[in-house]
């Protein structure tokens, strides 16, 4: 293994804790903004809900962008959008400033410096025996962005509050701009020029659609985002409503400390079992979690259990996808083909977040909402089951 792959590794590991680990700390904003500036709960909550779809929206094209022209710069322009989403909520605040900055810039920026181009580029640049390992491992070091950044928003929220607290996360966003470089700056002329790019990726979305097993592949992913960005944004909110407030933090924190060997062993795991065997299993896992802990008394234990059992397979999702599509379609277009699978974990966070949204708006909480997630996870499970594997797995 060449040194210089951990080096990509590293940096990819590092984009994404800032990328991941800043959006995570969205839903411990919702309730301190409405207290100190009037922002009302449910403008953040479908603020947050259309970052998500933002985020779906742009991943596509910054995956195509970064097999055509290098992951690295796609990174270095994703962490200067997050910068300024965050800066302009934290310098004006207001109704405008939150729909911009992080409802449109955030997502355009996650789509830059998250899992997208970032992991395709660790997967061109790892070798084959050990890349699902490699893309596990960088995803797994994305995770301790989600562990130590909710920690240090909520902190930055109690004592200085929350404007300054989004403007030390923006000026922690800047520093995805200089770890950018040694992530696949310029791919080779071969890799760029057999790249679909912008202008083929509508073609070859619907070539991939068209592939009864990606189609389920990307309908599963449906209810990633649909039950972690809910998660992500109304946990907190939930547990205040239920006599917990100090557990909102906690439960995020548990979740991104569970993540890292969880992405691990996920990625691990995609160089020996079928990734949509192992996918359906994780769905599955998620929705039973869901149903214990939305039919059993609150309790800070029983959060932390929870937590811990969603955080093992948060991002775990992600290492198992991509080698899913690499085995169907090869490295080539990994970023872009991902991206147009995650679109439908963005429509699912959309709807996850969004629908939150108005149910404590206009309901008071979120008691109607956990029956519909374990439906859409066992609906997950079911679909990642039906997957054939592929003819003829590429390399």
């Amino acid at each position: 293994m060449k040194a210089s792959i951990w080096a990509v590794v590293i940096a990819a590991a590092a984009s994404i804790s800032l990328a991941l680990g800043i959006r995570q700390t969205f839903g411990l904003f919702v309730l301190p903004l409405a207290t100190e500036q009037g922002i009302a709960p449910g403008l953040l909550g479908a603020a947050i809900a259309l970052h998500n779809l933002a985020w779906g929206l742009a991943q596509p094209m910054g995956g195509a962008l970064g097999d055509r022209y290098g992951a690295g710069r796609v990174m270095a322009v994703g962490g200067a959008c997050m910068a300024l989403g965050l800066g302009l909520v934290a310098f004006a605040p207001g109704s405008a400033s939150v729909v911009i900055g992080i409802g449109i810039l955030t997502g355009i920026g996650v789509a830059g410096a998250g899992t997208g181009a970032v992991l395709a580029a660790v997967g061109r640049a790892a070798p084959l025996e050990r890349r699902g390992e490699m893309i596990g491992l960088a995803s797994a070091g994305g995770s301790l962005g989600q562990a130590a950044m909710v920690p240090f928003a909520d902190q930055l929220i109690g004592a200085w509050g929350a404007t300054t607290a989004l403007a030390g996360l923006a000026l922690a966003a800047v520093a995805v701009i200089p770890i950018a470089r040694t992530v696949e700056w310029r791919p080779t002329a071969a890799a760029a020029k057999a790249a679909a790019g912008l202008a083929g990726l509508p073609a070859l979305a619907r070539r991939a659609l068209a592939d009864r097993d990606f189609a389920l592949l990307t309908g599963g992913f449906f209810a990633c985002g649909f039950q972690l960005a809910f998660l992500t944004v109304h946990l907190p909110s939930h547990l205040t409503l239920c006599g917990m407030p100090a557990m909102g933090a906690m439960a995020l924190m548990t979740v991104g400390l569970f993540n890292i060997p969880g992405s691990w062993v996920c990625g691990r795991a995609s160089d020996y079992i079928r990734p949509e065997i192992a996918l359906g299993a994780i769905y599955l896992v998620r929705s039973l979690a869901i149903a214990v802990f939305a039919a059993t008394v609150p309790s800070e234990l029983g959060t932390i259990i929870f937590a811990a059992v969603m955080g093992f397979v948060w991002l775990g999702t992600i290492p198992l996808t991509n080698a899913a599509i690499a085995r169907r379609f090869g490295m080539t277009d990994l970023g872009a083909l991902y991206g147009v699978c995650f679109l439908s974990h963005q429509v699912g966070g959309f709807l996850g977040a969004g629908s939150g949204a108005l149910l404590i708006q206009y309901a008071g909480n979120y008691d109607a909402f956990w029956p519909v997630m374990v439906v859409v996870g066992v609906s997950a499970t079911a679909m990642n089951w039906m997957a054939r594997p592929p003819a003829q797995a590429m390399a």
